[in-house]
């Protein structure tokens, strides 16, 4: 595909303006704003993370006592074998990766196809699926709650993972995001893969696809954190350690009579943290280029 070569390597070298001129260009009071406002997500961000860090690895006398201790002293490691001591932690952190792994791919095999029916083919009532489609996402979850347990129990699909995986794989948002990327691309390289002799099925992997990696990154990676951190429905549907997720196995952590050894749970959280933090730490950046794709115009 020649022609569509010579169109990537043009679109690519269109000149944009980059994220330094947009700084420089700021007088000093709006560059103190935005450090001043960036300083203080950082420290809603990062002050709960350093306490259930800190907590983690206290002995449970040292977290209520008044004032609060800001630095384990003593330093208490034990709490994190107490973890798998104490529940089955492996079993709940098998079942949260396959629980997240189907429902992610199901999302984003299922998000990319139909935002690739909706902005590049040709169809009736196109538009109005898509109305329909952006009124789900003005929809919370937490309402259909009742009518899907009721009819996930009636199929007898509680304490298994497709009662747990089906009824999450909807993705309007990731429909959204994705028709929207399809939409920006030039309209020059997909009219000559077209003349090239590209059909339906190899424009999507050979032409558009590789046009969207950022924007299929930051999709995948918002649709798995959202998915491993998925806590209220896996509560509903399991309360068994064959198919209950690590969120839901943290609860078991935590004592009824109210004097909970908060040591413990923190170091679990902690725990469940880790694999998200270090998928986003890789992924990053792409996920921020994807997020800001066509938000500068060239």
């Amino acid at each position: 595909m020649s022609a569509i070569a010579r169109l990537s390597r043009t679109n690519g070298r269109a000149g944009m303006p980059s994220a330094e001129s947009g700084i420089q260009g700021r007088g000093p009071v709006g560059k103190a704003f935005g450090y001043a406002a960036m300083v203080l997500v950082l420290l809603i961000i990062a002050v709960p993370l350093f306490w259930i860090v800190v907590t983690s690895f206290k002995r449970q006398e040292n977290i209520y006592v008044r004032p609060a201790e800001y630095l384990p002293i003593p330093f208490h490691p034990e709490n994190y074998s107490e973890v798998t001591s104490r529940i089955p932690f492996s079993a709940y952190f098998r079942n949260s990766v396959i629980i997240t792994f189907f429902t992610a791919s199901i999302k984003i095999v299922l998000g990319v196809l139909s935002a690739y029916a909706l902005s590049l083919l040709r169809f009736p009532g196109r538009n109005l699926l898509f109305v329909v489609i952006l009124a789900a996402l003005m929809v919370p979850n937490q309402i259909t709650v009742i009518s899907n347990f009721a009819l996930v129990a009636q199929l007898g699909w509680r304490n298994t993972f497709q009662g747990i995986i089906i009824p999450l794989c909807g993705t309007a948002f990731g429909t959204f995001l994705m028709r929207n990327q399809f939409l920006s691309l030039p309209h020059e390289i997909i009219e000559a893969a077209r003349m090239d002799g590209a059909g339906p099925l190899k424009l999507l992997w050979r032409v558009v696809m590789p046009l969207s990696w950022p924007t299929l990154v930051a999709f995948s990676l918002i649709t798995v954190v959202n998915e491993w951190n998925e806590y209220l429905w896996p509560f509903l549907m399991s309360d068994d350690a064959r198919t209950a997720p690590l969120q839901v196995g943290l609860t078991f952590l935590q004592n009824n009579d109210g004097v909970t050894n908060w040591g413990p749970v923190m170091a679990g959280t902690v725990l469940t943290i880790l694999p998200v933090l270090l998928l986003f730490l890789v992924l990053q950046r792409q996920m921020i280029k994807g997020l800001t794709s066509g938000a500068v115009k060239s």
